[in-house]
């Protein structure tokens, strides 16, 4: 089979899909100064619909929350890994995205038959995947996925809050606000900062 790895969605004939368990997944902190990238995948069960599933970004954080202690509990299975760091600055923020989606595939309890990844992009998979633009809005596996990630990567930002407070992660999540940037000016870059991204590689100048 020839491989999958960078096909675009248009380009993934479906014809031949065969029935079966399917899996959302999606990300959550591509775009921001520091912190892992984390990834979520999720098989729903169609006996037990969850009410409300949207793109995590239009929902409310504690609509967020409530959807993700409900789809942990109703979903057939559902995993969340992180990329960190460290693999962010060596692979560069795509591949290190495409790496916790797979670890996160990967870490099902069941295996799927196919998975709907969120964007353009798609993990080395040992399965049938498909790309979705704007999958996390119109389709419900990779919504319950973007909430799970989003809230996963909010609370790492609330907890790692408690060690670095000056740089005030709990409010920006670690997006390059003005508060950030004037923090990272003042206090340097902690080891959570991603060193590979400009704003702050022009700052450790």
């Amino acid at each position: 089979m020839r491989s999958r790895t960078f096909l675009k969605a248009e380009q993934a004939p479906l014809a031949w899909d065969t029935p079966g368990l399917v899996a959302g997944v999606d990300e959550a902190g591509r775009g921001p100064l520091a912190g892992p990238v984390v990834a979520a995948a999720v098989i729903l069960d169609d006996l037990n619909p969850i009410r409300g599933l949207a793109d995590s970004k239009k929902l409310t954080a504690l609509r967020r929350e409530k959807l993700y202690d409900e789809i942990r509990a109703r979903a057939l299975c559902c995993s969340i890994a992180e990329a960190s760091v460290e693999e962010i600055d060596r692979l560069n923020i795509l591949q290190a995205t495409l790496l916790a989606m797979k670890r996160a595939v990967e870490g099902l309890r069941l295996k799927p038959v196919k998975v709907l990844v969120d964007g353009n992009r798609l993990p080395r998979l040992d399965v049938l995947a498909e790309a979705i633009v704007g999958g996390d809005a119109s389709v419900e596996a990779i919504s319950a996925a973007s909430i799970l990630a989003k809230v996963h990567r909010d609370r790492w930002c609330v907890a790692f809050h408690e060690q670095y407070p000056q740089y005030g992660f709990d409010g920006h999540k670690g997006y390059g606000t003005a508060a950030h940037m004037a923090a990272l000016r003042e206090h340097g870059a902690c080891p959570q900062h991603r060193r590979s991204f400009a704003p702050v590689a022009d700052i450790l100048k």
